[in-house]
């Protein structure tokens, strides 16, 4: 067996040279200082990117949001187009058309709840009465209208200084507007060229990607394309069969404001995700009462009984080729949005989680189910819940 030189200490292990000195074995690598350099360098640019995402986050959700909404109206922009219009005027012209609807509703809707808050706070006490006197005769309880009405001075004193406060933060309010005006108009700017500029904004992503990239993208954009158009234009036709339904019911009852009440039941309900149905339906109802409490009843049964028809019958069928997003899925989003942005991800959050799962359909890849029993689909119903289920 050989024995190891007298040069060379006999605990280094073969392969490793050690110095003249005999400390090689403890001596620092030459790339470790380096990596120190490197390791600190990211961290440093990472704190970085998070820093200026933070100051940019304003910036970059009024760029979501402008996106999305070139989304919604770039299929009608490109309908126009098609027929020889210029995506600039035809991108103007949906603006105006969007414009005009929404001035409309907003103003329609603000005077019938100013007008109709004056009629309800001005004759509350005798609601009050003819409802616990409805409510007593026809279930049989003992409800005191005395009690009640005790207690509205409380209400609406709080009420008085609340608005009195309000009232007194003039300036801060003012800057509120002011900054809530300057963000939309940075939407708009955003949005219309956005949609205008459409085809060459597509032209510059791609050159930066190689050729076998560039299909993938533009096979995403247009499924974006068509699932947040979709959404938008299958909500308006809901939108349109529920006022139209809403306004022939309330007309027959003579309910005051029938045609305002109904568009504000139609749009409501299908355009602010989970909690719309609720609010869309409380206005009409209120109003109601104030013809009879034995009106509002019916409004509220025809309510519910509509929302039956249309989750069952009218929204499968119509929503099918469009947006097809499992109820439960639906609401998670709109949680999932509204903490991350608050009102605006309430709104974006369905076509946007409607994006995501035709992105996984089209992308990721689907295998074959093994049979057990955790997988068995439901049995098949009765004639008449596969009458209503057939798309």
């Amino acid at each position: 067996m050989a024995q190891p030189s007298g040069d060379t200490p006999a605990d280094v292990p073969p392969g490793i040279r050690a110095a003249p000195d005999g400390g090689g074995a403890h001596r620092m690598p030459p790339w470790l200082p380096k990596a120190f350099v490197l390791a600190g360098a990211v961290v440093l640019g990472f704190m970085a990117l998070l820093w200026l995402l933070q100051r940019l986050r304003e910036l970059l959700l009024l760029l979501l949001i402008s996106l999305f909404l070139s989304f919604a109206i770039e299929p009608a922009v490109n309908w126009l187009a098609r027929h020889r219009w210029r995506r600039g005027p035809a991108t103007a012209v949906m603006f105006l058309v969007i414009g005009v609807l929404g001035a409309g509703f907003l103003g329609g809707i603000g005077s019938l709840l100013a007008l109709q808050a004056a009629n309800l706070i001005e004759g509350f006490p005798g609601y009050v009465r003819q409802v616990t006197g409805w409510v007593n005769s026809t279930f049989g309880t003992d409800l005191r209208q005395d009690n009640l009405l005790e207690r509205l001075p409380t209400v609406t004193g709080g009420m008085s200084r609340y608005l009195s406060s309000l009232a007194t933060n003039v300036l801060g309010i003012g800057a509120t507007a002011f900054g809530v005006v300057f963000k939309a108009l940075g939407v708009l700017l955003f949005t219309f060229y956005l949609s205008a500029e459409g085809p060459r904004f597509r032209r510059t992503v791609c050159s930066l990607l190689p050729p076998r990239h560039q299909l993938q993208v533009l096979r995403a954009w247009e499924i974006a394309v068509n699932k947040t158009g979709g959404y938008i234009y299958s909500r308006g036709l809901l939108a349109l069969i529920s006022g139209i339904a809403h306004y022939a019911v309330m007309a027959v009852l003579g309910v005051p404001y029938a045609a305002v009440l109904a568009v504000w039941a139609g749009v409501v309900s299908q355009f602010i995700p989970a909690i719309g149905t609720y609010l869309a339906g409380a206005v009409p109802v209120l109003i109601a009462l104030t013809v009879g409490a034995s009106t509002a009843l019916w409004v509220l049964l025809f309510i519910l009984g509509y929302q039956q028809l249309e989750n069952y019958l009218l929204q499968p069928r119509i929503t099918a080729r469009t947006v097809d997003v499992h109820p439960a899925v639906a609401f998670g989003l709109v949680l999932a949005g509204a903490a991350v942005a608050g009102p605006i991800g309430v709104l974006l959050a369905v076509p946007f989680g409607a994006t995501l799962q035709a992105f996984g359909s089209a992308f990721v890849p689907r295998y074959g189910i093994e049979e057990h029993p955790l997988t068995e689909p439901d049995p098949p119903g009765g004639h008449w819940w596969r009458w209503l289920r057939r798309n």
